[in-house]
């Protein structure tokens, strides 16, 4: 597996050092990976090596194409995909990730044939109505209440766990915690998307999608993508230190979504379906 993170010499330059003095940063991974259902190539994205099984299996949940764990019948690193400089044989990379499907489960129609960039999403509902459709979980029919210090403490948590980004400044974050604010995991990946497919692909694993009962938490701005992921997963509350769009917020609104922005020291927004954020910690 590829590192994380990788050293590269810098020439910093400041009010004492004027004319440059020579140190070596840290600076996080981005590599691409394929994933190939089968024998065919279905997408490329960029992303920083670890948990890619969780990171496939979230994506292609978000992609509509399977619906839980059992959809998956394998999943492996392609060897040999590219030669050895030094000694002319093949090498595993672990950038070619291959997962094999159920027969019941019907191939996709069309492959993502452009790499895609880590800060971008590659979701396939296109749509607020067809989102609303094809939700498997009705996140109106969950009755999760979250304290309103609960929310407010989860980015100080996140932030904790944020140990790629504390060496390198370079990577976003996600995390499922409780309605009581007990973390279950937290992933990061210079994509924002990325981490949170990861979370998913993790919560899937692990016997939790759906979420309900969960909030998902996110280090940056949530845009469309980040709300179709939360509402594809059934976790009923999304929330980030950031603000949210405009689409973000339709797609909460219509799906039963609580979003919360700007959840910064003591203070945030709640944009959609706010009953499910109590006022303190022991009302009701």
């Amino acid at each position: 597996m590829g590192r994380v993170t990788t050293r590269h010499r810098v020439v910093r330059i400041d009010a004492h050092h004027p004319a440059g003095i020579t140190a070596v940063d840290t600076l996080a991974v981005e590599e691409p990976l394929e994933i190939r259902l089968g024998e065919a190539s279905y997408a490329t994205t960029m992303r920083t090596p670890g948990h890619d099984i969780e990171l496939v299996h979230g994506f292609l949940a978000s992609e509509g194409i399977i619906a839980g764990p059992a959809d998956v019948v394998g999943a492996r690193y392609c060897t040999g995909t590219v030669t050895d400089e030094e000694t002319g044989r093949p090498r595993n990379t672990y950038n070619v990730l291959q997962v094999r499907l159920t027969d019941s489960v019907p191939p996709p129609r069309t492959g993502r044939a452009t790499v895609v960039s880590s800060a971008c999403g590659i979701c396939g509902t296109d749509t607020v109505e067809a989102l609303t459709r094809d939700a498997r979980f009705d996140l109106d029919a969950d009755h999760t209440r979250v304290a309103a210090n609960t929310l407010l403490g989860l980015p100080d948590r996140l932030r904790d766990a944020q140990r790629t980004f504390s060496a390198t400044g370079a990577t976003h974050a996600a995390a499922l915690f409780t309605d009581d604010g007990s973390l279950l995991v937290a992933r990061e990946d210079v994509g924002r998307h990325n981490a949170v497919d990861k979370v998913v692909g993790w919560a899937m694993l692990n016997g939790r999608r759906p979420g309900g009962g969960c909030v998902l938490m996110v280090s940056g701005r949530i845009g469309f993508e980040l709300a179709q992921k939360s509402v594809l997963a059934g976790i009923p509350v999304l929330a980030g230190i950031s603000a949210p769009t405009a689409l973000a917020v339709r797609i909460a609104e219509e799906t039963g979504l609580t979003l919360a922005g700007f959840v910064r020291g003591d203070r945030m927004s709640l944009y959609a379906n706010p009953e499910r954020v109590r006022g303190t910690d022991t009302a009701e």
